[in-house]
C-alpha cells in the first residue's frame, strides 16, 4: 500500500538500490532519462546537475553554531531514545536535523557503527540540505516536504551508493510549519516495510511534544488568571458535565466555540451569546500576560440570575485545551450534596487527578492515572499516545504535567507529587485557601467564571479544525484516482485509517461492482473492502455476502440517509441483536463505530463503517465520516458510470468482432484482442475465405475511444468483408474504404466535425497453390513474417496514407511465403508507447516471433506476455496465421485456344481427374458446370482460355479467359433461346463468381463434394 505524500518504492532491482545505477552513470553523462527513474529523484538529480553539485565531493558544511538545546532537540531526544533502544543491535542509525538541514542529533542501533562510520555520519553539526549535499533522504524531505525514501544508487553523491534511507518532516502541529527532519539510514539490504510505519509514529511523537511545549503557554496565562483570582474574583468551579441539567453539554461546546473565536480576534471584547434555550450568556473577553511575558486572552462568562462574583469554571475538554479544565464538587444551591465520581477533580485548582482519573494531556493523547498508568483515549484529531514517564498530579502552575516530560511545571514550578504542595509559591490553594474540593462542597452555584485562556494563534478547536482539513485536503488527491470502483473503496479506507479510524469495512452492492444500479441495495451486499491497524479481527471478510438486521446502524443509516453514530457498542442494542455471536467476538476489539450510507446522485452505492478501537467518536467526528463518505460516493458513482459505459462499449466492440474462425485450408490462425485500460477503442481483424481457396487478413484500427470508435469498427469492418468478398486487390479495397471514411466524415450530423474519423487497416491475401501473399496498408504498421527458418522479418511494404485523407493511392506489394511460415498482423497498440521506443519494441517482437515451431495460439500468448505493454492505453489487436500450401496433387489445369470443338476434350479429361480423386458423385454437377463456362468463354471471351480443377474442402472450377466482360445472371423467358446456363452453375453450386485479372477475368463456381 502507497499513502499520501509516498512515492511508490521502484519496481524490479530498483528496490535494493542497483535499479537506477547504469540510468544514473546516463544522466551524469548528460543522457536523457525518463523511465526507471521515480520523479522525486530525477528532480532531485536535475536540481543538483543545476547547482553544479559534483558527486564524488565528500566533504559538507559544518556548523558550530547549530543549537544542541532548541525547541526540536528537547522534543526528540525521548524519541530518539526509544527507537535507539527498539533498533538496538541492528545497523541503523537515526538523525535528527533542523529545517535548514542542520544535523542536531545521532543515534545508531549498533553503537559500534560509530567507529566505522565516516565524522559526516556520525557527529551532529554537518548540513545535508539538497543543495550542498544532492539528493539524500534529509534534503530531499525538506525539498518535496513529505516522507522520502532512498535506494542506493538514487543518491547522487558517491559515499552513499550502498546505503538507502527513509526520511520524513516534523512539522508544528499549531502552525504546520516543518521544523525539521526525521532520518533513518542503513546499508542497502536490510530494506523493511515496516520502516515507514515506524518514523511516521516517531515524528507522530515528536509533534504531540512540540505541541506540548506549545501548550505550556497556556497554562502560564491561566497560572497568572488563578493568581489574581479573576476579575470578578473567582472562587469555586463545578463540573458541568455532571450537572447537564444546568449547563447542556451543548451550551458548553456553543459557548467553547464563541470563546476560541474571541481569543482568535485578540481584542477586548463583551458579547452576548443565545443559548437554545432562550437564555443568554455574556462572554468577556480580557488580555493578560504571564510573569514570563506570555501574552494572551482569558475569556470569562456571566450567567444571568445569580450575583455577580461568584465563579463559574466552564470544563475543558482535554482533547482541545490541555491542562486547562476547571472542576470542582461544589453543587447547586439549594439541591443536596452530589457526589462526584472519581476523576472529576480538575488541574486548574491544585488539585490531584484521582485514580482513574480523566484524559490526560493533549500531546500524549491518553488519560493520565495518579499512579503513572498508561493512556489509551485519543488526542487531538486522533493521535493515539501514552502520559508521561511519572503520571504526577497536574497543577495550575503546570506540575506534573506532561509537557516537559517531568514532575516540574514548563517554568520549573514544582508539581503537587513533592509533599503535597499546591499550585501557588507559598504552598496554598491559590482559590480556597488550602482547602480541598471536598471542604467547597456546600458553597453556592457560581455565576461567573473562566471558559477559555489562550493566546490568539493558539487554541486546541484551530488544532482539531486544521486536522480536519488535512484530512480533508488529503482525501481530494487521494480518493478517486481511478475509474475503478473497488479501488475508490480501498482509497476511501486506507485515508481514513489511522487518523480518523482504526478500521473500516465498505459494502457494495453487486450490481453497483459490475456498473449498474442495485435495484435492492440491501439484497446483494457484499464485503468488498475491509483495512485497518492491524490484520485477524473477526469481521467479515471481503468477498462474502453481509446481511445487516434491521435495527443495525448500517440499515438505519441508509433509511436516515445520514451517518449513524454509536459512541459505545456495548450499549448499541440494535448492533448487539444483529448477530449475537459475530458482534460478541467483534467486542473485544472495537468500541465505537459510526456507519455511513454511499449516497450519491440519488442512488445508494453501498454503506462505510468506520471503527475505533479504545476511544469512542464524537459528532465532529462524524460529520468529517459524513464529508469523506460523501466525497467518495461521488467517486465511486463516477467509476460506477463509467464501468457501465465502458462494460457497453466493450459487449459492442465484442459483438463486432468475429465470432470463430471460417472454415478453411490455407492458413491456420490464433487472433487476441486487448481492450486499452482507460477506455475501449476501434481495433479489429477478420480472416476472409476467398475464391480460388485463398484468404484474406484484415487488421484494422480506428482512432479514438469510446462508443463512437466502436460503433465506426463495426461499419469499416463490414465493408471491408464486402469488398474483399466482391475479389477485389488489397490496394483496390483500401481504396474503397478511403472513400467511406471519408464520406462519414462528410456525413456528420450536427456539422461541427466533432466525429471526424481516422483510421488504418493492413489486408492481405495469401494464394496457397502460389504460397505468395498480396498485401497493402493504409498507414498501418507493418506485418511480421517468419520463415520456417526461424528468422523473422518485416516486409517492406509502402505505408499508405490512413483512411480519409482521400486522394492518394496505396499500391500492393506481392511477396514469397514458403508453407509453415506464420504472418503477424498487430495493431499499434502492441507497440507504440509513450514509455518505450518503437525500434526497441519491434526488436523484443521479432525475439518473441523467432519460435516457428510454436503454435498460433502460443505465438499469440508469447507476444502478449513479453511485448504488450503492462498497462495498455490503446486497444491490441493480434493475428496470427501458420500458411499452408495446397498439394500440387490435387490442382489440374488445362489451356486451350477459343476453339468450340476443344470443350469436349477438356471435359472428359477432367471427368477422368475427377475419377482418380474419388468424386464421382461429384462428376455430374461439375461436367455441367464446366461445359457452360467453357462455352461461354469461347463464345464470349478470347482466348487463350485456362481451365483448372481445385480438390480441397469443395471442389473449385475456374474458367479464365483474356476478356474483361463479365457475365450476369437473369432470368430467361420463355422463348428465350440462351441465357439458362449461368442459372443452371447458381443452382448446381454452392456459390460462383468473377475475379478480375491485370488481364482478363476468372468465372469460378464452387461444387460441394456431396454434389448430385
Amino acid at each position: 500500500m502507497v499513502r499520501s505524500g509516498e512515492e511508490p518504492k521502484p519496481a524490479g532491482r530498483a528496490t535494493d538500490g542497483t535499479g537506477p545505477a547504469r540510468l544514473r552513470e546516463r544522466f551524469l553523462q548528460g543522457e536523457q532519462v525518463d523511465a526507471g527513474v521515480r520523479t522525486s529523484i530525477l528532480n532531485s538529480w536535475q536540481r543538483c546537475r543545476s547547482l553544479g553539485l559534483s558527486p564524488d565531493t565528500s566533504d559538507l558544511p559544518y556548523r558550530e553554531d547549530f543549537d544542541p538545546g532548541g525547541r526540536i532537540v528537547r522534543a526528540a531526544v525521548p524519541v530518539l531514545d526509544r527507537l535507539q533502544d527498539a533498533f538496538s543491535g541492528s545497523q541503523v542509525n537515526i538523525s535528527v536535523a533542523d529545517a535548514n538541514g542542520t544535523v542536531l542529533l545521532r543515534r545508531f542501533g549498533d553503537p559500534a557503527m560509530a567507529r566505522s562510520l565516516p565524522a559526516i555520519q556520525q557527529v551532529p553539526g554537518f548540513v545535508f540540505a539538497e543543495q550542498v549535499a544532492g539528493t539524500n533522504g534529509i534534503g530531499l524531505a525538506l525539498a518535496e516536504r513529505q516522507l522520502i525514501r532512498v535506494y542506493g544508487a538514487e543518491h547522487f553523491a558517491e559515499r552513499s551508493q550502498g546505503s538507502a534511507c527513509v526520511a520524513m518532516p516534523v512539522r508544528d502541529p499549531l502552525s504546520g510549519r516543518i521544523e525539521g527532519v526525521l532520518c533513518f539510514g542503513y546499508p542497502r539490504g536490510f530494506e523493511q516495510p515496516a520502516l515507514s510505519a515506524a518514523i511516521r509514529r516517531a515524528a507522530e511523537n515528536i509533534e504531540r511534544r512540540l505541541l506540548g511545549q506549545s501548550s505550556a503557554h497556556e497554562r502560564a496565562l491561566l497560572r497568572t488568571y488563578l493568581a489574581t483570582g479573576g476579575e470578578g474574583g473567582l472562587r469555586h468551579g463545578v463540573a458541568l458535565d455532571a450537572l447537564t441539567d444546568v449547563v447542556h453539554p451543548r451550551d458548553q461546546a456553543i459557548l467553547r466555540e464563541k470563546a476560541a473565536e474571541l481569543i482568535s480576534r485578540g481584542q477586548r471584547a463583551a458579547v452576548e451569546v443565545t443559548l437554545p434555550d432562550g437564555r443568554r450568556v455574556t462572554l468577556v473577553s480580557r488580555p493578560m500576560a504571564s510573569s514570563s511575558g506570555v501574552r494572551g486572552f482569558a475569556i470569562e462568562a456571566v450567567l444571568p440570575g445569580t450575583a455577580v462574583g461568584e465563579a463559574l469554571v466552564l470544563p475543558y475538554q482535554a482533547d482541545e485545551l490541555p491542562d486547562l479544565a476547571a472542576f470542582s464538587t461544589a453543587p447547586r444551591p439549594a439541591r443536596p450534596p452530589i457526589t462526584l465520581p472519581s476523576g472529576h477533580l480538575a488541574a486548574a485548582f491544585g488539585a490531584t487527578v484521582a485514580p482513574g482519573g480523566d484524559r490526560g494531556p493533549a500531546e500524549a493523547g491518553g488519560t493520565v492515572p495518579a499512579g503513572g498508568g498508561r493512556g489509551g483515549d485519543r488526542g487531538p484529531a486522533g493521535i493515539d499516545g501514552t502520559a508521561t514517564a511519572d503520571g504526577g498530579t497536574v497543577t495550575a502552575d503546570g506540575g506534573g504535567g506532561a509537557a516537559d516530560g517531568g514532575g516540574t511545571s514548563a517554568d520549573g514550578g514544582r508539581g503537587t507529587t513533592d509533599g503535597g504542595r499546591s499550585a501557588t509559591d507559598d504552598g496554598r490553594d491559590p482559590v480556597g485557601g488550602g482547602r480541598t474540593a471536598d471542604d467547597r462542597a456546600g458553597s453556592p452555584f457560581p455565576a461567573r467564571g473562566l471558559v477559555m485562556v489562550g493566546e490568539p494563534h493558539v487554541g486546541a478547536y484551530a488544532l482539531a479544525a486544521r486536522r480536519r482539513l488535512e484530512l480533508l485536503s488529503e482525501a481530494s488527491t487521494r480518493i478517486g484516482t481511478t475509474l475503478d470502483v473497488r479501488r475508490t473503496a480501498e482509497e476511501l479506507a486506507e485515508t481514513a485509517v489511522p487518523r480518523l479510524a482504526d478500521f473500516v469495512t465498505i459494502d457494495l452492492p453487486d450490481a453497483v461492482l459490475r456498473g449498474e444500479e442495485a435495484a435492492d441495495p440491501l439484497a446483494d451486499l457484499r464485503r468488498t473492502v475491509l483495512h485497518g491497524v492491524r490484520e485477524g479481527l473477526p469481521f467479515t471478510p471481503p468477498g462474502k455476502r453481509i446481511d445487516f438486521g434491521p435495527t443495525a446502524p448500517q440499515l438505519r443509516c441508509l433509511t436516515r440517509g445520514e451517518a449513524v453514530l454509536e459512541p459505545d457498542l456495548k450499549a448499541a442494542a440494535g448492533w448487539l441483536a444483529q448477530d449475537p455471536e459475530h458482534t460478541a467476538r467483534l467486542l473485544d476489539h472495537v468500541h465505537s463505530l459510526i456507519a455511513v450510507p454511499l449516497l450519491a446522485r440519488g442512488v445508494v452505492l453501498g454503506i462505510a463503517s468506520f471503527y475505533r478501537t479504545g476511544s469512542s467518536f464524537g459528532d465532529d467526528d462524524r460529520s468529517l465520516a459524513q464529508e469523506l463518505a460523501t466525497r467518495a460516493a461521488l467517486s465511486i458513482d463516477n467509476a460506477r458510470r463509467y464501468t457501465h459505459e465502458r462494460t457497453m462499449v466493450l459487449a459492442l466492440q465484442r459483438r463486432l468482432l468475429p465470432h470463430g474462425l471460417p472454415d478453411q485450408d490455407a492458413v491456420e490462425v490464433a487472433h487476441r484482442y486487448l481492450p486499452a485500460e482507460s477506455d475501449v477503442g476501434g481495433d479489429w481483424y477478420d480472416v476472409i475465405p476467398l475464391s480460388g481457396a485463398r484468404v484474406g487478413l484484415l487488421v484494422g484500427d480506428v482512432v479514438g475511444h469510446g462508443m463512437l470508435s466502436a460503433a465506426t469498427m463495426g461499419r469499416l469492418r463490414t465493408a471491408a468483408r464486402s469488398f474483399a468478398e466482391l475479389d477485389f486487390s488489397p490496394d483496390e479495397v483500401l481504396t474503397h474504404l478511403d472513400n467511406l471514411v471519408g464520406r462519414l466524415d462528410r456525413e456528420d450530423p450536427d456539422g461541427k466535425g466533432a466525429g471526424v474519423i481516422g483510421a488504418t487497416c493492413l489486408y492481405a491475401v495469401y494464394d496457397p497453390t502460389a504460397q505468395r501473399c498480396l498485401m497493402a496498408r493504409a498507414g498501418h504498421p507493418p506485418p511480421a513474417l517468419v520463415h520456417p527458418d526461424g528468422t523473422v522479418s518485416y516486409p517492406d511494404l509502402p505505408a499508405g496514407p490512413p483512411l480519409g485523407l482521400g486522394g492518394l493511392p496505396f499500391d500492393a506489394v506481392e511477396i514469397d511465403v514458403p508453407e509453415g511460415s506464420q504472418l503477424v498482423l498487430y495493431t499499434d497498440g502492441l507497440i507504440e508507447d509513450r514509455h518505450r521506443d518503437v525500434d526497441v519494441v519491434l526488436e523484443q517482437l521479432r525475439a518473441a516471433l523467432a519460435h516457428p515451431e510454436r503454435a498460433p495460439e502460443d505465438t499469440c500468448q508469447a507476444v502478449l506476455d513479453t511485448v504488450a505493454p503492462v498497462h495498455p492505453h490503446d486497444d491490441i489487436a493480434l493475428l496470427v496465421a501458420r500458411v499452408h500450401a495446397l498439394d500440387p496433387g490435387r490442382i489440374a489445369a488445362w489451356e486451350l485456344p477459343a476453339d468450340p470443338a476443344l470443350v469436349g476434350e477438356v471435359r472428359a479429361s477432367a471427368m477422368r481427374r475427377l475419377s482418380d480423386w474419388g468424386l464421382d458423385e461429384t462428376a455430374f454437377a461439375a461436367e455441367l458446370i464446366l461445359s457452360e463456362l467453357i462455352t461461354n468463354a469461347v463464345r464470349h471471351g478470347t482466348g487463350p482460355i485456362r481451365v483448372r480443377l481445385l480438390y480441397g474442402r469443395t471442389l473449385i472450377c475456374e474458367v479464365s479467359d483474356a476478356s474483361n466482360t463479365a457475365p450476369h445472371l437473369r432470368r430467361a423467358a420463355s422463348t428465350d433461346e440462351g441465357g439458362r446456363g449461368l442459372f443452371l452453375v447458381a443452382q448446381l453450386s454452392q456459390s460462383w463468381g468473377t475475379r478480375y485479372l491485370p488481364e482478363g477475368k476468372v468465372i469460378w463456381a464452387e461444387c460441394g463434394l456431396d454434389a448430385a
